[in-house]
């Protein structure tokens, strides 16, 4: 029988362990610091257990933590890590190192069912969830781990169609047992999944980003088939119930295509769909993937779309595109393995 993982585990859920093992239960706030703090890589480091309780935990689970099976690096600093959750999936992680800055881009899922058009996970169809342990690891695993100082929820999957197991995460690194990071180090990004979006905002403090890429619902949904169901009129009237001046911050991802949502008129409907909300807006070059009639817009065209929505009082930014040389898009090189592994087994 295989153990189960103790990373990933909240206090709570630790607690239930040392119950049902008959231990003291502060005893579970001591294995979550050798865990955590720690980072321990065997039960038997927990040295103040006693050796009988060390045996007893270690007879039913084990760390779990899981080193990434492959890297790639950029010239620009950015690294790409492969995960391999299942026989036959992987998941990818960014690390970013910008200035005294250190980001980590995290998975939720295996694959996505939102398919959008322009996104190669969506391309694979969706195969599972991520635990919390198979997101937590991300962060644990890498060997920049403790040089990071912000999370990204923007990997492959949509994690408000994970939200039990990404809320666990979520608490795992800001509880005072966990990683004691700040909400405000940590966002989250979402197409706008309505039930989800709203349990999130109640149950967590961390940033959000809602992937929005044309403010014409038309549009909206030829790129983002989730537009169906979860229009973005919707969503933007959703979040203008909540305040987003102090605790979070709200920002909307924003892919510019060359000639389809480029425009100076789609600022201005951007303009329209956002006035009177705390917010800012992300531009984004588009990373090129395959069979995918869309190409990215130039930078001239970006820094014009930029000030003029800056002009009209939407702060906006253009990010910095990084790893462009190491399968920059999301998914890819989750999709180049599995289709290694694929070619393996005929």
């Amino acid at each position: 029988m295989s153990k189960q993982p103790l990373l990933g585990m909240t206090l709570t859920e630790l607690q239930d362990i040392t119950r049902n093992l008959g231990m003291p239960k502060f005893t579970a706030k001591q294995i979550a610091t050798w865990i955590y703090e720690k980072k321990v890589s065997s039960i038997n480091e927990m040295t103040n257990l006693s050796l009988k309780q060390r045996e007893k935990l270690d007879a039913e689970f084990e760390i779990g933590a899981s080193a990434p099976v492959e890297s790639m690096h950029s010239v620009d600093g950015t690294i790409k890590y492969l995960f391999q959750v299942s026989e036959k999936d992987f998941v990818e992680a960014v690390y970013i190192p910008d200035d005294d800055r250190a980001t980590l881009c995290v998975s939720s899922q295996v694959g996505c069912k939102m398919n959008c058009k322009f996104c190669m996970t969506g391309k694979q169809g969706f195969s599972a969830n991520l635990s919390a342990n198979q997101i937590i690891n991300q962060i644990y695993s890498i060997p920049e781990s403790e040089k990071l100082t912000n999370i990204v929820m923007m990997g492959m999957g949509e994690p408000l169609d994970n939200l039990d197991e990404v809320l666990k995460a979520l608490e795992i690194m800001t509880s005072d047992y966990g990683f004691k990071w700040s909400p405000k180090r940590i966002t989250v990004s979402s197409v706008g999944l309505k039930k989800g979006l709203r349990q999130f905002l109640e149950k967590s403090h961390c940033h959000l980003a809602i992937s929005i890429h044309s403010p014409v619902p038309a549009q909206r949904a030829d790129l983002m088939p989730a537009e169906k169901a979860f229009p973005i009129t919707e969503i933007v009237e959703l979040l203008r119930k909540y305040d987003f001046s102090k605790q979070r911050r709200l920002s909307f991802e924003y892919i510019v295509f060359n000639g389809v949502n480029d425009s100076l008129l789609y600022a201005k409907e951007l303009i329209k769909l956002l006035r009177g909300l705390d917010c800012r807006v992300n531009l984004i070059r588009f990373h090129a993937i395959p069979n995918v009639d869309l190409d990215g817009a130039d930078m001239e065209t970006m820094t014009k779309f930029r000030d003029y929505l800056t002009s009209h009082g939407v702060f906006t930014t253009i990010r910095s595109s990084r790893g462009e040389d190491i399968f920059a898009a999301c998914g890819m090189l989750s999709t180049a393995k599995k289709q290694e592994k694929n070619d393996e087994k005929l």
